[in-house]
């Protein structure tokens, strides 16, 4: 197609959308012909909007970028450029961040939060800034542990920079503004080859115990309405009583939503500790199905109803019909915690005067109650174990090796696109009974493929249902190595020992 019947099949997307009104449709064609520097188009007038599908916006926005770079429009030096470039394109069809609040809010008060949320969720998908056609590549499948069916997903739509994006990168200029992805000045943001264009992206203010925050969605989204609630100031990640404070009121405010915090140490926390932020979404994780194990009472809270979670890792869950119990409770276990040791289950709150306890929050509604639970964190590491005690230990690094963040925490394993390849591989080598150790790309899984080849006979049809389902339970492990007393030889009663120090006074 010509760059001008593309130009009108993406006027025509974003009329479909909503993103654009009619009245909007000549100056919007006129700005698209201002940014690929036509003049105008063929002909005396304006030819008719085409019919179009929303799954076409891929096929647009690639064929409008090939010309584009043909015609020296833009440098076409890999994805990055490509990225900046389109989503420069897309800022043209997205109304200004006035008008999404204010559409947001009016459904929020005249309908309901989750009328508002559906909206803002399908908008920030309708704009490319949530690409669905790389989201859906995500591999995706559910499976069945000791602890429950798992989630898990290899993440395929974060693309990986080819090594001529990796130098024009390195060659760009480093800029502080914004200081990281996170913060409120990415919205608008023309982006740079070292830093995401986010000309199409809006957030949504919002006030949580009386400070400012925003709610924006991941552009990853791991699992449905994959959002993150940002602090509007560029201040470090912390857990406080505050943070608890915080994530009560936002489920107050948007009951549908899950909504929790990472760790505020390295190793345990997230990717980015400088910037004090949530994740949750419109989703029922696993370990909200997990069933409380143990029930266990906190001296002075008689309204709370408190227990042990039987899950891979730590778990204390508290529920209460009022916030208050709730965020006093949460405070004190904290701050117990934050302080406490135990040699002989090795957990040490200090080494050097470094601190290695800290806990993962999540917030959630449970009908009329507020549901927290909170996760034993501990990030101390040994020769042994450099990249954490209760991390991943080196004979599971085959699977997964990153940090265990907060999304992994509550049962979503988001394991690295490698393993699409490698499992691809792996599946024939089972069927056909090849050297795995000899094989440089799968030689990493040889000790587990003997193992699951003393466990079951393969064929074509059942290899990759087998390998599912023994992921997960891999994932399982990497949960329990995360546990700080699920591998401890005293485990529950260890656990059980913390607790008590809870109620002493």
């Amino acid at each position: 197609m010509t760059i001008f019947q593309n130009i009108n099949r993406l006027v025509s997307y974003a009329l479909k959308t909503g993103l654009i009104a009619k009245e909007d449709v000549t100056y919007t064609q006129n700005r698209l012909l201002e940014l690929f520097r036509l003049d105008g188009f063929e002909g005396a007038e304006t030819p008719k909007l085409p019919a179009v599908k929303t799954s076409d916006l891929e096929g647009i926005l690639k064929e409008l970028l090939d010309w584009a770079a043909a015609n020296n429009v833009f440098e076409d030096t890999g994805i990055a450029a490509r990225d900046l470039f389109d989503t420069k394109v897309m800022g043209l069809l997205v109304p200004p961040p006035s008008d999404v609040i204010e559409i947001f809010e009016t459904l929020r008060a005249d309908f309901s939060p989750k009328k508002a949320t559906d909206w803002f969720y399908k908008f920030s998908q309708d704009t490319d800034y949530i690409r669905r056609y790389r989201v859906c590549k995500d591999l995706k499948w559910k499976a069945a542990t000791p602890y429950g069916a798992l989630d898990i997903t290899v993440n395929l739509s974060k693309p990986e920079k080819d090594p001529k994006a990796i130098a024009a990168a390195k060659l760009a200029k480093q800029s502080g503004y914004p200081k990281c992805l996170l913060c409120p000045q990415n919205e608008g943001y023309a982006g740079r080859l070292n830093h995401p264009a986010r000309q199409n992206h809006r957030i949504i203010p919002l006030t949580l115990n009386g400070e400012k925050w925003a709610l924006q969605y991941s552009p990853y989204v791991y699992y449905n309405e994959h959002c993150i609630v940002l602090n509007q100031k560029h201040v470090p990640m912390k857990i406080c009583r505050a943070t608890f404070e915080r994530l009560l009121d936002f489920v107050e405010q948007f009951p549908h939503y899950t909504l929790g915090s990472n760790a505020d140490l390295p190793i345990v926390g997230g990717s980015i500790l400088t910037h004090d932020h949530f994740q949750g979404g419109h989703y029922e994780f696993p370990m909200a199905k997990a069933p409380v194990e143990t029930e266990i009472k906190f001296a002075g809270f008689p309204s709370v109803k408190a227990g042990i979670v039987k899950w891979p890792m730590s778990v204390i869950r508290l529920d209460c019909a009022k916030k208050e119990p709730l965020i006093n409770l949460a405070e004190k276990i904290l701050k117990k915690w934050r302080a406490y040791s135990d040699k002989a289950a090795f957990v040490f709150a200090k080494t050097d005067g470094t601190p290695h306890n800290t806990i993962t929050p999540i917030a959630r509604r449970r009908g009329e109650l507020y549901e927290l639970d909170l996760v034993l964190r501990n990030n101390i590491t040994t020769e042994e174990h450099p990249l954490g005690v209760y991390h991943p230990h080196a004979e599971l690094h085959h699977i997964k090796k990153e940090n265990i963040g907060l999304i992994e925490v509550m049962g979503l394993a988001v394991l690295p696109s490698r393993l699409k390849k490698e499992m691809a591989a792996l599946s024939d080598a089972l069927v056909a009974g090849t050297d795995v150790r000899a094989d440089e790309l799968l030689a990493k899984h040889a000790d587990w493929a003997e193992e699951l080849k003393r466990k079951y006979t393969f064929s074509k049809d059942n290899v990759q249902k087998i390998l599912k389902k023994e992921i997960a339970i891999v994932f399982s492990k990497v949960l329990e190595h995360a546990g700080v007393y699920k591998r401890s030889p005293q485990g529950k009663e260890a656990f059980l020992k913390f607790v008590q120090t809870v109620n002493q006074k």
